[in-house]
């Protein structure tokens, strides 16, 4: 099991601070062990998240939302990681998916 970040969420995790990098890659390779860990995303606010599963880390301050994708292997995809602020990265992922037009 490989996890793979677009490349907007490559920036946002190489934008945490050091020790948030520390906790984010606990959580990864949790993720990496069971990856249904985080919970189902589903319809949130008029915005179609299926498919897409959140995972909190850090006292559930921050937030990591991914997808699973099955091509003979299993991959997951790395949308978007950083602080829970109320609908932010639920609306930048939400962007993303009409920016490449996966609806």
């Amino acid at each position: 099991m490989s996890i793979e970040f677009i490349p907007e969420s490559a920036k946002e995790y190489k934008s945490l601070d050091g020790s948030i990098r520390i906790l984010a890659d606990k959580k990864l390779e949790q993720l990496k062990k069971n990856h249904y860990l985080g919970e189902e995303l589903g319809n949130k606010y008029n915005m179609d998240l299926t498919g897409f599963y959140k995972l909190y880390f850090r006292k559930k301050t921050y937030r990591i939302v991914y997808r699973i994708i099955k091509n003979g292997i299993e991959i997951i995809e790395i949308w978007g990681i950083g602080k829970k602020d109320k609908m932010a990265i639920y609306k930048d992922i939400d962007k993303r998916i009409k920016d490449r037009q996966l609806t």
